[in-house]
């Protein structure tokens, strides 16, 4: 029991630690989506 909380800590604290990087990749990834789903519409035409 003692492992599992002190995973959960560490998981815990490199989040709060790299948030940014995550919301940050999140959307670089969001944009790609976007833009390839506009592509779709523009390529069609």
């Amino acid at each position: 029991m003692q492992a599992i909380i002190g995973g959960y800590r560490g998981l815990s604290l490199l989040v709060d630690l790299n948030w940014d990087r995550l919301l940050y990749l999140g959307t670089i990834a969001a944009a790609l989506f976007g833009a390839a789903f506009i592509g779709s519409f523009v390529g069609s035409l």
